[in-house]
């Protein structure tokens, strides 16, 4: 008689166990890296210069150490990290952007 009531509790936690295991965890904490972009950072870059990134949503606008400005659509245009046009992206993650032009060795920058 024990091992028949045995076997209904466990027909009846079986179900509950698995529900449990299948539960996504939500609150889970962000990466160190995920730092959300600021509307617009300065940038301290591995040569010495310093840039300005302002966020525009869709595009960037980066002012560079002489003054003057570029601005990078999306790409692709549903995303919010990388940025380029011709030979020219910017790509950030968290407090890092990674800076390529045309013809330059791709340079690191850092908020």
């Amino acid at each position: 008689m024990a091992l028949g009531g045995t076997f209904r509790v466990m027909l009846a936690v079986c179900p509950l166990l698995t529900t449990f295991a299948c539960v996504s965890q939500t609150n889970a904490p962000a990466p160190a890296t995920d730092s959300p972009q600021p509307r617009t950072a300065t940038y301290s870059c591995a040569d010495g210069a310093r840039i300005t990134i302002e966020n525009l949503g869709t595009s960037v606008r980066v002012l560079g150490p002489d003054g003057a400005s570029e601005d990078l659509p999306a790409s692709p245009a549903n995303q919010s990290s990388r940025f380029g046009a011709a030979h020219d992206a910017i790509v950030i993650d968290g407090r890092d952007a990674l800076v390529m032009k045309s013809g330059k060795t791709p340079l690191t920058c850092t908020r």
